[in-house]
């Protein structure tokens, strides 16, 4: 104990004599501040968070609620962090000794040091600004240099203090094909949590989203609120704990369920990124925040131009072949898309692909269905002037397979017990290299292959259950965490050989929506339910926290009633994409659907990078309206949904958001079926952008009774 003695003094007295003239630490966005201090006993404090001040005022700040709040000492409320050290003393003292601020354009990062007082143990807080987008991240990295191992039990992304009336909680939830439903609920004492157990497809229950408003509940246009999120594709836990003085703490990051981790001496362990935006203009204002700082930051070529396509899976499952597969393709070629999509059932030879139960793992071409490999099939779509891409699933393995019989330690199962299907198959063990090689090796033996495919859709159908690794061994704790990390691991190296090939992260449906991997694919699939009705729910929910040309919404035979140009509308206000028999439309069909990609082709430019208002909620009235407008303003795109089966009046007048009250615009319904002329008397009028937002217009003529929608095209004259 003598070294950490002396330690201790040394520590003490540079800490004495830094703070003595400590400033604040500002950090500042164009709208937003978060003002951290040096306090008693050197700690380090919260002391502000909210709408940026005058710098004069920052000065006056002290106190608060410390920023990384420790187990062991005085705290009696849920620790950041809690380590048990070499000794086994479960006690950390966090105390300020310096941070350095690099500023690079709109991105300014400070990392701040904190250092135990005794043990040689040191935790770096990292927080990276995002000035233009109003976005700040946050992580921590920790480090010791103990002579044995310590413990590792808890480790948040970050620690958020707030101190108002009432706290408003807006989560979202769901199971497959019904995900991100909305819920807000009031926050009362105690602790409330979110999040996931599952390893993988982690998204699958909770999603790792939320708004906390402040006194009241937010609306789209008012309120005070944080929006968050993590970056993470593992297992995930937020908790919100309101103490016995109302005073709430706000804690994001891993879930450390069965993680406890094992950090050797001179080991660095870092938490993936808190991701969060402050508001005083509701939630409409956060999530346009988010969507600028994704597009611009965190999406893999996220102001790129992104492919539309026709899948083949609705069209013919399992059952088909090169002949079928070759006739598709003048499908999409007629219906005018850029690239045609091969969904499951391609691979396996020994055990066939001919349904879900076999085949996983073996990812040769199926000689009876695709005589001449995927080569083939990638020349002929070229000579018909479309791309060509391919479904993978390179986590998991099926018990019929040739990988399964020659590879058992290389799947996630536990020993002594009956093995846990789910889909009828397993998870690979990502932590073993021998297995991170093959499965980049899936991708890029076929990429360089067929250099001629253009885009991946990578699914993960099963989440991990009665897992176990053979490679991990004693270190079983670490297996929730290492997956996560091993799956970037393979993902970096495919993007450092194929750096913008467009890959659609699917899993299961919306099992993976989360930014931690939206750095490696430039876009999403939502849900397996493609419903027109459901869809609006669900692209509503995501359309929170992610931007448009993220969200993947293809039109499908799915929905009992509505009419092909209802699911097309639907599917317009995200990435757009069909999954449907073109062959099996009706002359007007098929013109419109014809129409409807050159339309989309034309405005999807605002769609995909303009500023989102959610103007009428479908939680809240039996229709849905939506608009995006570009950076300029102008030139918007409105969507109307009638989702009443009843008989009812006509609607109220809308009140547009987001354009020049000083402009005047054109304002003309789009992408009609063929025939149909607009009655909207305002069609093909001109208004100015102030009446527009403040007068409204009628969006809905007469009565409707069933599932019927809009589009308009806002332009400046």
């Amino acid at each position: 104990m003598i070294k950490y003695s002396l330690l201790f003094i040394l520590n003490f007295f540079f800490l004495t004599v830094l703070s003595q003239s400590q400033a604040p630490i500002v950090l500042q966005t164009k709208n937003t501040t978060l003002v951290l201090t040096v306090g008693n006993k050197h700690r380090l404090y919260q002391s502000y968070l909210g709408a940026r001040l005058n710098a004069t005022e920052y000065e006056k700040l002290s106190g608060g609620r410390e920023v990384y709040l420790t187990a062991g000492m005085e705290n009696q409320f849920e620790p950041a962090i809690r380590l048990v050290h070499a000794d086994g003393n479960p006690s950390l003292e966090l105390e300020y000794v310096s941070h350095t601020t690099q500023q690079k354009d709109n991105l300014s990062i400070t990392r701040i040091i904190l250092k135990d007082s005794v043990y040689p143990v040191q935790v770096v807080l990292q927080y990276s600004v995002y000035f233009n987008e109003d976005v700040i991240t946050s992580s921590a990295t920790i480090q010791h240099n103990e002579k044995k191992p310590v413990r590792l039990t808890q480790y948040a992304s970050s620690m958020l203090h707030f101190n108002a009336d009432t706290y408003w909680l807006t989560q979202f939830h769901g199971d497959w094909a019904r995900e991100v439903n909305m819920v807000e609920e009031k926050l009362t004492n105690g602790i409330k949590s979110i999040e996931s157990k599952l390893g993988t497809r982690t998204n699958f229950y909770q999603t790792p989203t939320f708004f906390l408003s402040l006194n009241n509940p937010a609306t789209e246009t008012s309120g005070e609120l944080i929006a968050g999120t993590l970056g993470w594709t593992g297992n995930f836990q937020f908790t919100f704990e309101t103490d016995q003085r109302n005073q709430l703490r706000v804690r994001p990051g891993i879930n450390p369920y069965a993680s406890d981790y094992t950090l050797q001496p001179g080991e660095v362990f870092t938490t993936p990124e808190f991701i969060f935006t402050y508001s005083n203009q509701g939630k409409g204002q956060a999530s346009r925040n988010l969507h600028r700082w994704a597009r611009n930051n965190a999406v893999l070529d996220g102001n790129g131009p992104r492919l539309t396509l026709l899948n083949n899976w609705e069209a013919t499952y399992f059952n088909f072949d090169e002949t079928k597969l070759i006739n598709l393709f003048d499908e999409a070629k007629q219906l005018g898309v850029d690239l045609f999509l091969l969904d499951d059932g391609w691979f396996g030879n020994v055990f066939p692909r001919n349904d879900d139960k076999a085949g996983l793992g073996d990812w040769q071409e199926n000689k009876s269905k695709l005589p001449n490999g995927i080569g083939r099939l990638v020349q002929e779509a070229e000579k018909k002037g479309i791309k060509f891409g391919i479904w993978l699933e390179p986590e998991m393995v099926n018990p019929k397979s040739e990988l399964y019989q020659k590879h058992p330690d290389w799947i996630l199962r536990l020993p002594n017990r009956a093995e846990n299907l789910a889909r009828s198959q397993l998870v690979l063990d990502l932590t073993n290299p021998k297995v991170q090689d093959f499965v980049f090796a899936i991708v890029d033996d076929m990429l360089t292959k067929n250099p001629g495919i253009a885009f991946i859709k990578w699914d993960c159908n099963r989440s991990m259950t009665n897992a176990y690794s053979a490679y991990l061994k004693e270190k079983q704790s670490h297996l929730f965490i290492e997956y996560t990390r091993c799956l970037y691991k393979v993902l970096d190296r495919i993007r450092a050989k194929h750096p913008h090939l467009p890959i659609m992260l699917c899993s299961g449906g919306g099992g993976r929506t989360d930014y931690g991997a939206l750095k490696y694919f430039t876009e999403f699939w939502p849900s397996d339910n493609t419903d027109g009705l459901e869809r609006i729910f669900i692209q509503w929910g995501y359309s929170y926290f992610f931007p448009a040309n993220t969200i993947a919404a293809h039109i499908t035979s799915m929905g009992k009633g509505q009419t092909l140009k209802f699911r097309t509308d639907v599917a317009m206000s995200g990435k757009l994409g069909y999954d449907i028999r073109v062959n099996e439309f009706t002359p007007q069909e098929l013109q419109f659907s014809q129409d409807a990609v050159k339309t989309y082709k034309r405005i999807n430019d605002v769609i995909w990078f303009g500023d989102l208002y959610r103007i009428i909620s479908p939680y809240e009235e039996n229709r849905s309206v939506l608009m995006y407008v570009n950076e300029n303003k102008s030139k918007a795109v409105l969507f109307n949904y009638h989702l009443n089966v009843r008989r009812k009046d006509i609607f109220s007048r809308v009140q547009l958001q987001g354009l020049d009250p000083k402009k005047k615009y054109r304002f003309k319904e789009i992408n009609l079926f063929p025939g149909i002329k607009a009655n909207n008397p305002d069609n093909d009028k001109v208004f100015t952008g102030e009446y527009l937002m403040t007068v409204g217009l009628n969006l809905t003529t007469g009565r409707v009774t069933s599932l019927t929608s809009n589009v308009f095209e806002i332009t400046e004259e």
